[in-house]
C-alpha cells in the first residue's frame, strides 16, 4: 500500500494555475499512525497536538475549520472498504491566504506528518450554480 503525505508537486502547479480569487476549500482525509514512534502516543493524539499547533496560523489567514469528524457508514460505496479515521474540510478565503499559511515560518506540518499513516488533501472548488 502507498501512503501519501506530501504534495505532488505536478498536481500542485495545477491547483495554482486553476485559482482564480474564489475562496479555496481543503478536503483532509486522515489515516492514523496506530503508535508514533518517537512519542508513543496514538496518531489521533498527535494529530490532536498539530491541530493545536497549527490554530494560530489558522487564524491569522482566518482559515475556517468547516467540519472536523470521523466517517461512520459507507451508505453508497463498497461496503468491506475501509473509512478514513477523520476528515477536515477547511475554508481558506483564496489560494494566497492557504500558501501564506503552509509556508509560513514556524508552520508545524512535520507534526501532522508525524500522526498521519497516509493521507489525501483535495482541493475543492465552489460551484456558482447548482448545475
Amino acid at each position: 500500500m502507498e501512503n501519501y503525505l506530501n504534495v505532488n508537486p505536478d498536481e500542485f502547479q495545477k491547483f495554482k494555475n486553476s485559482t482564480d480569487g474564489t475562496p479555496v476549500v481543503m478536503l483532509n482525509l486522515l489515516r492514523y499512525k496506530t503508535t508514533v514512534e518517537e512519542t508513543g502516543e496514538t496518531g489521533k493524539e498527535a494529530y490532536a497536538n498539530y491541530l493545536n499547533a497549527a490554530q494560530p496560523y489558522f487564524k491569522q489567514v482566518d482559515a475556517e475549520i468547516v467540519f472536523f469528524g470521523k466517517p461512520e457508514h459507507m451508505l453508497i460505496g463498497p461496503a468491506d472498504e475501509a473509512l478514513w479515521d477523520a476528515i477536515i474540510v477547511v475554508k481558506y478565503a483564496s489560494f494566497s491566504d492557504f500558501i501564506a499559511m503552509a509556508m509560513a515560518e514556524g508552520y508545524p506540518s512535520h507534526l501532522r506528518e508525524r500522526a498521519l499513516l497516509d493521507s489525501r488533501l483535495i482541493h475543492c472548488k465552489p460551484n456558482k450554480s447548482w448545475i
